[in-house]
């Protein structure tokens, strides 16, 4: 028993630095991506700020919407500061290392801000349902006291849902791998890493991810279901063209965010995610703020 003990104790490597090895190692396509990446952080942080200096500086932008605008735009500048710039500083400097810390970091506000604004999304497409549908009782549902409680709900939620998986994630070990395949410390490149079992661990996180991303879309889609219907209703075809053009928006960044990540958590295993994971995450951190 003693020896059992002893041998997984040298089995276990106390990792101080991990390696990222990033979207690719052709130093063309490097260059394009940094270019591609950089302007669209540029523009996500540019157009994020802009959002939320004009809507808490602009007093005709009081309204609900405009509220739980500038909250996703937050959400969304602080997802996208926290993943793209770590990696521009690494393709101009040619460091791929990381330091533990920061990739738990990178790890617990990419769950965390990731699920927020899923939940956040959920709260919209509640505010566009009562805007179009219950027009006249629009001031009074969605007043300032509920629209503060939905965003913080919407944080609460992103907090449950990396609570569980960070305790059990603290009682695992490393082997002595310590390279990531991906551009920032991704929870399911990371998973490939541990001595460990992680299968348990792995069905959490599925779970988890599952969870939320499903019970959102049902709130979305249940939504969108009562505004199709009162659209459709209306009998003046500019009218409707002016209902569908309020909700568009929010459309498009609900199928980019949902569909990306569902369709890679479809595959079961952590292994098999990490290429979708690449992909899936260059389009939500890069491309979903240009809508």
């Amino acid at each position: 028993m003693k020896f059992r003990r002893n041998l997984a104790m040298r089995n276990h490597t106390i990792i101080t630095t991990f390696i990222l090895v990033g979207l690719t190692d052709d130093p063309n396509w490097q260059t394009v991506i940094f270019l591609f990446l950089f302007l669209t952080y540029v523009l996500s942080v540019t157009g994020n700020l802009t959002i939320i200096l004009l809507t808490l500086l602009d007093p005709h932008h009081k309204t609900p919407m405009y509220f739980f605008l500038w909250n996703f735009s937050f959400l969304e500048m602080s997802l996208t500061s926290v993943c793209i710039p770590r990696y521009l500083v690494s393709i101009l400097t040619m460091d791929k290392t990381i330091y533990y810390d920061a990739c738990a970091v990178q790890i617990f506000f990419a769950i965390f801000l990731g699920a927020s604004e899923f939940f956040l999304l959920a709260s919209m497409s509640y505010d566009c349902y009562v805007a179009i549908c219950k027009p006249l009782h629009y001031t009074t549902v969605m007043s300032s006291r509920v629209c503060t409680k939905l965003v913080i709900m919407s944080q609460v939620a992103g907090l449950l849902t990396i609570f569980p998986g960070l305790i059990m994630g603290l009682k695992l070990g490393f082997c002595d791998a310590n390279i990531i395949d991906h551009f920032y410390c991704d929870c399911a490149s990371v998973l490939k890493l541990f001595c460990t079992v992680t299968g348990v661990f792995e069905m959490l996180g599925f779970i988890s991810a599952m969870v939320t991303l499903l019970i959102t879309l049902a709130l979305v889609i249940l939504s969108y279901a009562y505004i199709l219907r009162t659209i459709l209703k209306i009998p003046s075809a500019q009218q409707r063209k002016r209902a569908f053009s309020t909700c568009s928006s929010h459309i498009i960044v609900v199928s980019t965010s949902h569909g990306s990540y569902i369709f890679t958590y479809m595959l079961p295993s952590a292994e098999e995610r990490v290429a979708l994971n690449k992909g899936a995450a260059v389009v939500n951190l890069s491309l979903k703020h240009l809508f």
